[in-house]
Formats: C-alpha cells, structure tokens, sequence
C-alpha cells in the first residue's frame, strides 16, 4: 500500500483539498502500478518550512511503498506530484521536494 505524506507551509482554511487528494491518488496508483483503493494520502498544511533560505510556499512529500519503485518511476512521481501542487496550490515545482522509500529495498540489502 503506498502512502503519500505531503506538508506543505500553505494555509488550506478553505481550500478544497478533494481535488488533490483525488489528483495524487489516481497519479500514484498509475505510476507505481497500484490499485487507487490502496493508496493512502496524507495533506498537513500550514507546516512551518523553509526552503532556499525563505518562507515562500513549499512542499516536502514522502512516499513509502511496498515495491515498484524505480528510477523512471521517482522521476515520473516527482513530476506528477510537483505539477499537482503546483496548480492546486500555486507551490512551484522547483520548491517541492519529493523522498521516496521502497520497503522492499531495505530487505534486499540486509541480505547482502
């Protein structure tokens, strides 16, 4: 089951989150090859960050999963996501900063 955790220091008082929450599922569930009733997606706002020295709207994701993470597919959930916050809170893409964890890497390692 992935899970998206995004923070973001916007103030979402009024703002209508099911779009984003709609958006970041349907995009995770087709770029990890998941079905959309397990992806789970967390939106916190109002989060105290700073990003390049200022308080500018910005956003920190996390993505943890069970398989189905590669390269191509961090690319394509950094794109993904960063363009979903983007237009639906006006964070630009070059102030979102995305860390992704497979959990099936971890046990691949220990073995080694």
């Amino acid at each position: 089951m992935p899970c998206v955790d995004i923070s973001t220091n916007v103030n979402l008082d009024g703002v209508d989150a099911d779009p984003i929450f709609s958006d970041v599922t349907k995009a995770v569930a087709s770029i990890i090859g998941r079905p959309e009733n397990l992806v789970m997606v967390l939106l916190k706002g109002s989060v105290a960050i700073s990003f390049e020295g200022n308080k500018e709207p910005a956003a920190f994701a996390e993505i943890i999963s069970m398989g189905g993470i590669n390269s191509e597919v961090k690319r394509k959930l950094i794109f993904s996501i960063g363009t979903i916050l983007q237009s639906k809170l006006s964070i630009p893409r070059t102030r979102f900063f995305l860390k992704v964890y497979d959990t099936t890497m971890a046990h691949k390692i220990a073995k080694l």
